[in-house]
């Protein structure tokens, strides 16, 4: 399982996160695919397991967020997606989803996707600390 790790690049993760209403996110059908997963199954366990999803941890996109991210090539059209609205998980969100979906890929997955989010989180106060010397 650890070949997987070396399979997902830092900089593919990193190209999949998003920021929506202040937060990095991840798109759930590049969890899904990420965790190798079909995007209806992850989004069947949200829904069975609804209590473990709080707000701060999953959100479903508005229709403006659905076209800024269309804009940006993140997502296909609303046609594409069958015309339902997507769903974005925090970094909770998505170690919570692989508690539920309960596979040794989505484990393995989740603990890469959490270092890069770290990663990222430790970058961003090295720079704040850098601009605030100057």
């Amino acid at each position: 399982m650890q070949d997987e790790k070396v399979l997902v690049s830092e900089e593919t993760l990193i190209s999949k996160i998003h920021i929506v209403r202040g937060k990095r996110v991840m798109l759930d059908k590049d969890i899904a695919e990420l965790y190798g997963v079909k995007a209806i199954r992850l989004r069947e366990q949200v829904k069975r397991n609804k209590n473990r999803f709080p707000e701060n941890f999953m959100m479903q996109l508005d229709e403006e967020e659905v076209e800024m991210m269309v804009s940006q090539n993140a997502i296909p059209s609303l046609k594409v997606l069958g015309g339902s609205l997507p769903y974005v998980f925090t970094e909770h969100g998505i170690l919570m989803l692989s508690n539920v979906l309960k596979s040794e890929k989505a484990l393995q997955m989740s603990i890469r996707i959490i270092e890069v989010f770290v990663k990222l989180k430790e970058i961003i106060l090295l720079y704040k600390d850098v601009s605030i010397s100057y």
